[in-house]
């Protein structure tokens, strides 16, 4: 659990971060959202002592986060940035190692490690541990900031903006390879970005910062159906709102009984996947099959866009 108490920072007269106080629950994700300069990386930054508060107190677990030595704590909390950040001279599995050979593990210990998180992130370790950083593709090269960020087993990740350089269709990979981690790891993840189409689909909870406050803190739901103020529905998108609304459904949710021709959808695949679908095909329903195979029913567009003018 982390406990944001009050947090300020300040610089000269400016206020960055104006008095935020939230609550991040254990193995959760967490982003934080908002337009450039709202705070949101300077409040992520003072989890971990990249930043000092001005005032406040932030807690791990019941403990204080200045109680530690700031390089001691950082140790122990992942940290992934835009970019990755990877050293340009050294190998895959050496930037992956570099914080548990700075914990001083043993080499057998260190070398499953890699090899764990390199399988769990589909790069085989023989070959893409001995490459080095400019051998790797952008999606790659993330791929390992991960790893490394998550290297020493923390229970806490920091992540700022970090798909924001990948092209669409790798970064929709990235991040359901960081969806993928927690539910393997349980980790609590807490993210930055100004994209809310990523918050809505990685959070368990999103933080909207404006002009260093806090301005809501709600599931993703509540926020798309009762946005705080103007701020948070301008940031939200009116034009897409529907379909961010449907992108937090599984189609299990809107089966019907009966049977419909062509391609079938998968019963977890997301309500918006389905609309967009039968849009694409010109169907008014197609067929839904269950993880074995086996026909649930059908999903119609009728439904679906219901749902979509239906409050949460």
């Amino acid at each position: 659990m982390i406990e944001i108490e009050h947090i300020t920072k300040r610089y000269g007269e400016t206020s960055v971060v104006d008095d935020v106080s939230l609550v991040i629950q254990p193995r959760t994700i967490t982003v934080i959202v908002g337009t450039s300069g709202s705070g949101k990386t300077t409040l992520l930054r003072m989890i971990n002592r990249l930043v000092e508060p001005t005032s406040g107190t932030i807690k791990l677990d019941g403990t204080d986060n200045r109680s530690l030595p700031g390089p001691q704590l950082r140790r122990s909390i992942g940290y992934a940035i835009q970019g990755n950040g990877l050293f340009p001279h050294r190998t895959v599995a050496q930037n992956i190692a570099t914080v548990p050979v700075l914990l001083g593990w043993d080499a057998a210990r260190i070398k499953a490690r890699v090899d764990e998180l390199l399988s769990l992130l589909q790069l085989d370790p023989l070959a893409f541990g001995p490459r080095y950083p400019h051998e790797l593709s952008g999606g790659q090269q993330q791929r390992v900031g991960v790893a490394r960020a998550l290297a020493a087993e923390p229970n806490v990740l920091l992540m700022d903006e970090p798909f924001g350089a990948l092209d669409p269709i790798i970064r929709t990979k990235a991040q359901e390879d960081l969806l993928a981690i927690q539910k393997r790891f349980g980790t609590t993840i807490v993210l930055v970005t100004h994209d809310m189409e990523e918050a809505v689909h990685l959070g368990d909870r999103i933080a909207v910062m404006d002009a260093g406050k806090l301005v809501q803190y709600a599931t993703p739901a509540e926020i798309l159906a009762r946005p705080a103020n103007g701020f948070v529905e301008t940031l939200i998108g009116a034009s897409d709102r529907p379909f961010k609304l449907l992108s937090l459904g599984e189609v299990r949710d809107v089966v019907e009984p009966g049977r419909a021709d062509g391609k079938a959808i998968d019963a977890e695949a997301t309500q918006r996947d389905a609309l967009a679908e039968l849009l694409w095909s010109g169907r008014s329903a197609m067929p839904v099959v269950g993880e074995d195979g086996r026909a649930l029913g059908r999903v119609t567009v009728d439904e679906l866009l219901k749902r979509a003018a239906r409050p949460v």
